[in-house]
């Protein structure tokens, strides 16, 4: 992960799409506070995503592959929206590198070019964002 600026048409884009979405997730951690589970985050921002007329789908499995043979197991990403924003939500007293890799390993498999990762147990919801440069197969962080 590289941590650079976006070309500024890429990034406006961007943040255009996400802004609906923040205002979704600041919605939820003002009315429900923090310190719930992550399920219960996940199910109220897919409440008002869906009023804010934003496509959601909650849960979605991600088939893995050994070897070109599918696997029983998959992950499963918190919410899509838009078919490639990966939101992936925590409710932990800090965030750490693995949660940030298991976001980074969503977007590398998926090729979806967005991933924000926000912790609700946060006195405050500050969002980190992330594109997927695909050409590079490179994540960066950019704000």
């Amino acid at each position: 992960m590289t941590n650079s600026l976006l070309p500024v048409p890429l990034l406006e884009e961007i943040n255009k799409r996400l802004y609906p979405i923040f205002g979704c997730v600041y919605e939820v951690h003002k009315t429900l506070g923090r310190g719930l589970e992550e399920a219960i985050y996940s199910e109220a921002l897919c409440i008002e995503l869906t009023k804010a007329g934003v496509k959601n789908d909650a849960e979605r499995n991600l088939p893995c592959y050994y070897k070109g043979q599918k696997l029983d197991k998959t992950y499963r990403m918190d919410i899509v929206c838009d078919e490639d924003i990966i939101l992936e939500l925590k409710s932990v007293e800090q965030l750490v590198a693995g949660h940030r890799e298991q976001l980074f390993n969503y977007m590398r498999l998926t090729k979806m070019p967005i991933g924000v990762l926000i912790n609700f147990n946060a006195a405050k919801v500050v969002p980190e964002k992330y594109y997927l440069d695909q050409q590079k197969n490179e994540v960066i962080r950019f704000y």
